[in-house]
C-alpha cells in the first residue's frame, strides 16, 4: 500500500502536467517558425521562381499530411514522449541541413524531413493535452496550449526576420537547429511518459477505429473546415513574404507583420477558450471566426503598405484564434479517448494537406492571375468550407462532463 501511494504521489497534476506541454510546445515551435518568413525569399535568392517556391513549402506540408494520421496513431501505442523526441530530433536536423543548402531542389528534399519531424511532434503534443485534461476543461486547455503555441509561432517569425537582416539567411537555420535541439532535451527529461494515461485505455482494433470515425459526421465536419482554414494558412505563410515584398515591405517589416499575425492570435486565445467551454455549440464560434479569417484574406488582397498589412494581420490572427482553438476541443469532445490520437492525426493531417494544397496550386494560379485576385480565391474557397462544416453539425449535441477542482 506504501508502494502505490508513493507512485500515485508521483504522477504530475493536470496543471503541471499542462505547463509542460506548453513549454515544449514553445520551444518547438519557436526554432521550427523562425524559418517560415525566411526561407521562400532564401530560396528566390538562389533563383526559385514562385512555382519552385511553392513546391518547396508543399514538401514538408505534403509529408506531415500524409505521416500526421499513422504516427497519430503510432502515439497510442508507442507514449507521446518517444514521438515527441523523434519529431524533435528530425526538426532540428532540417535547420542545420538547410544550413548547408545551396540550391533550391536541395531545400526541397530537406523540407520532405522536416514534414516527417512536425508529422511526429504536432498531433502528439494535441494528444497529450486531450489526454491530460477533463471534459470541461477541454477549451481552456487548448487555450493556454495554442496560446504557448502561436507565441511561439509569432516570436519565431520576428526573430528569424531580424536575424536575417542583420546576420544574413544563413544564421537563421544555425540558431534555428540549436533551439530545437534544446527542445529535444527538455522533453527527454521534463515530458512525462504518461504511461498512467496511456496504459488505462482498451486496445481495439486501430482499422476498426479509423473506420468508425470516418462514419462521425462531427469530426469530418471537424477536419474538412480544418482542411478549408489552412488552405488560407497555407496562401498566407507561403506567398504572403512575397507578395508583401512586391508592395515594398523589407524583411524585418514581413517578419513584424507575421509577429502580429502570431501575437493576436496567440493573445486571444486563453479566454476564447475559457469562452468555449461556456457557450452552448463551440461550432458557432467556429463560423464566427472562420468568417473573420475569408474577410482577412480580402484584407491581405487590397494592403497596401505595412501599416494595412499590420491592421489585417491583426484580424488574421483573432480569427485563427477564435476559430482553431475552438476545433481542437470540439474534436477531443466528440471522439472517445482511445480513438483521440487518431482523430488528433486526422485533424494534423487536415492542417498540413490545407497548407500543401495552397503551397501547390496557388504559385501556379498567381502567375496567371496575380496576388490580389489569388487572395481573394482563397477567401471564397474557405467559405465554402465553412459551409460544409455547418451542415455536417447541424444535428450535433455536444456532451457536457463532470467538473473538476483544480
Amino acid at each position: 500500500m506504501t508502494n502505490v501511494a508513493s507512485n500515485k504521489s508521483k504522477i504530475p497534476s493536470y496543471t503541471t502536467l499542462l505547463w509542460i506541454c506548453c513549454g515544449v510546445a514553445f520551444g518547438g515551435f519557436l526554432g521550427s517558425h523562425m524559418r517560415l518568413p525566411v526561407v521562400p525569399l532564401y530560396a528566390r535568392s538562389l533563383g526559385a521562381d514562385t512555382v519552385l517556391v511553392g513546391i518547396i513549402n508543399s514538401a514538408f506540408l505534403l509529408m506531415a499530411a500524409l505521416l500526421s494520421f499513422p504516427l497519430g496513431m503510432m502515439s497510442d501505442r508507442l507514449g507521446r514522449k518517444r514521438l515527441a523526441c523523434f519529431g524533435a530530433l528530425i526538426l532540428s536536423a532540417t535547420s542545420f541541413l538547410l544550413y548547408f543548402s545551396r540550391t533550391p531542389w536541395q531545400m526541397v528534399w530537406i523540407y520532405l524531413f522536416f514534414g516527417i519531424g512536425l508529422a511526429a511532434f504536432g498531433p502528439t503534443m494535441m494528444s497529450l493535452v486531450a489526454d491530460i485534461s477533463p471534459a470541461t476543461h477541454l477549451g481552456r486547455s487548448y487555450g493556454w496550449y495554442t496560446t504557448a503555441l502561436y507565441t511561439s509561432m509569432s516570436l519565431g517569425p520576428a526573430l528569424g526576420g531580424f536575424v536575417a537582416e542583420e546576420l544574413g539567411f544563413l544564421q537563421v537555420f544555425l540558431i534555428s537547429g540549436i533551439l530545437i535541439f534544446i527542445t529535444f532535451w527538455l522533453i527527454l527529461f521534463y515530458l512525462p511518459r504518461a504511461r498512467h494515461i496511456l496504459d488505462t485505455k482498451a486496445k481495439k482494433n486501430e482499422s476498426a477505429v479509423a473506420a468508425n470515425l470516418l462514419h462521425n459526421r462531427p469530426l469530418v465536419g471537424c477536419w474538412l473546415v480544418t482542411l478549408g482554414g489552412c488552405f488560407g494558412l497555407g496562401m498566407f505563410i507561403t506567398f504572403f513574404p512575397l507578395h508583401a515584398q512586391n508592395q515594398g515591405l523589407n524583411v524585418a517589416e514581413i517578419g513584424l507583420v507575421f509577429a502580429v499575425q502570431g501575437l493576436s492570435n496567440a493573445l486571444c486565445r486563453i479566454p476564447f477558450g475559457y469562452l468555449s467551454d461556456r457557450v452552448a455549440r463551440r461550432g458557432s464560434l467556429v463560423i464566427l471566426g472562420l468568417l473573420g479569417f475569408s474577410a482577412a484574406m480580402v484584407g491581405f488582397a487590397v494592403s497596401e503598405n505595412v501599416g494595412h498589412f499590420i491592421l489585417t494581420a491583426t484580424l488574421f490572427g483573432i480569427s485563427m484564434g477564435l476559430a482553431f482553438t475552438s476545433v481542437g476541443a470540439l474534436i477531443a469532445e466528440v471522439v472517445d479517448q482511445e480513438s483521440r490520437g487518431l482523430a488528433m492525426g486526422g485533424y494534423n493531417t487536415c492542417i498540413y494537406f490545407g497548407m500543401m494544397l495552397s503551397s501547390a496550386l496557388m504559385g501556379g494560379i498567381i502567375q496567371k492571375i496575380g496576388f490580389e485576385k489569388g487572395f481573394h480565391l482563397t477567401a471564397v474557397i474557405n467559405f465554402l468550407f465553412v459551409g460544409f462544416f455547418y451542415l455536417f453539425m447541424k444535428n450535433y449535441e455536444p456532451y457536457k462532463g463532470e467538473t473538476i477542482t483544480q
